[in-house]
């Protein structure tokens, strides 16, 4: 891919909200794991409260089954009344849940990816039907052609199933990188080394943030969200070089946009 005008959009948080199969999935892989029944009521089959308020911090698919975990380990701290601690301190009580569970990452996350291509062999119209675009967006996409932009999808989801979910929604990308193609700074200085790059879109401040201090990064608009999966705190004192994307403007052309 060569000279081309592309917008680099992240997937979950930002084209879909995808909270009913994350839980669906990652409590089925949770319930394998520790090796309890998949029916049983050690986990609803509602999502939790506290799965949802974490939601904005997960990164990785593997760390939504580590969730699904610590809400059965009495002695975990994720409770309701720690809830600002542990959110506050998340990557040390990830390690520490791994850690205590005996697991690694790598095992957590080959675990979902089976449970997930088994929902797909099952029943693929059940799986997607679980994972609901935001309002708006699927039509906005489609006019990028209209601007003359090619889509680009980069996501920490497996590229497997985030291709399935774009068909499914009738979104068609030029391209989607997914976890297998590692960090999203190397994917964007991949594709800026022979492309323009118009802006790229993400709900995670922390991975804007990484963009921004990359080097040979600074030339790609940054935009935060307002939509997607985003902490309280998000959208306060924002660095100069990441935008805060309101979906009203999502909808104008994005000669429109900060």
């Amino acid at each position: 891919m060569k000279n081309r005008n592309l917008l680099v959009v992240d997937f979950d948080g930002v084209i879909i909200d995808g909270m009913n199969e994350y839980w669906f999935s990652a409590r089925k892989a949770c319930l394998y794991l520790i090796k309890t029944n998949p029916n049983s009521i050690l986990l609803e089959n509602k999502v939790p409260k506290l799965f949802k308020d974490i939601r904005p911090w997960i990164h990785h698919g593997w760390e939504m089954v580590l969730m699904a975990a610590e809400l059965t380990r009495e002695d975990s701290d994720f409770k309701e009344h720690f809830f600002e601690s542990f959110a506050s301190n998340y990557e040390h009580k990830c390690q520490e849940g791994l850690e205590a569970w005996g697991w690694n990452a790598q095992q957590l996350q080959k675990v979902l990816d089976n449970i997930r291509q088994e929902n797909i062999s099952k029943n693929l119209t059940y799986w997607l039907k679980k994972h609901i675009a935001f309002p708006g967006v699927v039509n906005r996409l489609k006019q990028l052609e209209k601007e003359e932009l090619e889509l680009v999808v980069l996501t920490t989801k497996g590229k497997h199933f985030t291709n399935q979910i774009l068909k499914y929604l009738d979104i068609k990308a030029n391209v989607v990188y997914g976890h297998e193609s590692g960090p999203k700074e190397k994917v964007l200085l991949h594709l800026l080394a022979e492309n323009k790059i118009h802006g790229f879109i993400e709900d995670r401040r922390a991975t804007l943030e990484k963009v921004i201090n990359t080097p040979g990064l600074h030339s790609i608009p940054c935009y935060l969200a307002q939509w997607g999966y985003i902490k309280p705190k998000d959208l306060q004192h924002l660095p100069s070089r990441i935008f805060v994307l309101e979906d009203k403007k999502f909808q104008e052309p994005l000669a429109h946009w900060p």
